[in-house]
């Protein structure tokens, strides 16, 4: 029989992959949006069909990162995953209310390392993985801006030297950014659904409701795949104001070349099993765009403000996991 504790924590897993996508949607549409080649409302329907469909291209690479390479599978208890995601949900609303793009994956993995930390000390950190994650936190923005520079230097070239018309520039993109847009949403699934399929694994290894190697149960699969879908059905409208305005202005070609950036940063991220942060990515992919064509187009306090959520919050939602872990054993 499965114990209800059990449900109820897988419960929670879902809850957290639905306000993932809820809160990160913004990523996946922000740029489509913006440059006003699909209405808002068709927008999330297209981001939460790649969201879904994307445990069909990818490995579960990343899965067994989060459920093996964060902390010490031996500690992970439900007390330790309930404070993970608690301190995930919590921040995850905090900043979702304040419209500030920070990252879920963060979220969650300093909400597991702040819970698993309180349960046994800083041993049970595997800094070989958590190493990874947090290097990412540096290298997927960084990415994500360069390639969108280089895409776009390369691409304004090429229609400069066949004298394209910038009317005829405009039309084309905004058909070939359905592909990137497409492209991103499926790199977003990939990455972020399989974060909660390693917690929600992890927690049946130590109920014993799994056996044998780490391997993610199709049910699983499928489950975290469809939180996430509908959560962003329902959409983040406060951040995508910021993520597709607020930082600097998009034609249909900066669009594609962002996020065409951005899926490649993903793509390869995900194939590595490296835990990125979607959020961070794009985000670097849109200021690579509007730095490429003047260094004033690029709101540089808004970045500043998110680059400061950033860091903030793994530390933050450490602590607020700590806190949690206690409250649970308090009650």
């Amino acid at each position: 029989m499965v114990a209800p504790l059990l449900i109820f924590l897988v419960a929670v897993a879902l809850v957290f992959d639905f306000l993932n996508g809820l809160h990160d949607a913004a990523n996946s549409i922000a740029t489509i949006v913006s440059t006003r080649v699909l209405a808002p409302r068709w927008a999330v329907f297209w981001a939460a069909f790649f969201n879904f469909v994307a445990f069909l291209v990818f490995g579960l690479h990343v899965a067994r990162t989060i459920g093996t390479g964060i902390v010490t599978p031996s500690v992970i208890t439900d007390q330790v995953i309930f404070g993970a995601l608690m301190g995930a949900i919590s921040w995850n609303i905090i900043t979702w209310l304040a419209g500030i793009p920070s990252s879920s994956s963060h979220a969650l993995i300093g909400g597991l390392v702040g819970a698993g930390v309180t349960h046994a000390g800083w041993g049970v950190i595997e800094w070989s993985g958590l190493g990874k994650t947090i290097g990412a936190i540096f290298l997927s923005p960084g990415l994500g801006m360069v390639l969108a520079l280089l895409l776009v230097l390369m691409v304004s070239w090429f229609l400069f030297k066949r004298h394209v018309p910038p009317g005829k520039v405009d039309n084309i993109f905004r058909h070939v950014q359905f592909f990137s847009a497409s492209a991103y949403s499926l790199g977003h699934g990939g990455n972020d659904a399989q974060k909660t399929m390693g917690i929600v694994t992890a927690l049946l290894i130590a109920h014993g409701a799994l056996e044998g190697e780490f391997h993610v149960p199709l049910w699983v699969i499928l489950s975290c795949q469809t939180a996430m879908a509908l959560g962003t059905l329902f959409g983040g409208w406060r951040i995508v104001r910021t993520m597709g305005s607020r930082i600097t202005r998009l034609t249909p070609f900066q669009g594609v070349c962002a996020e065409t950036a951005g899926s490649i940063t993903l793509f390869l991220a995900t194939s590595l099993g490296v835990p990125v942060s979607t959020t961070h990515t794009i985000t670097g992919a849109i200021v690579g765009v509007g730095a490429a064509k003047r260094e004033s187009a690029v709101r540089w306090n808004v970045a500043k403000d998110i680059v400061v959520a950033w860091f903030v919050t793994m530390p933050a939602a450490g602590l607020i996991g700590a806190f949690f872990y206690w409250l649970y054993g308090a009650v």
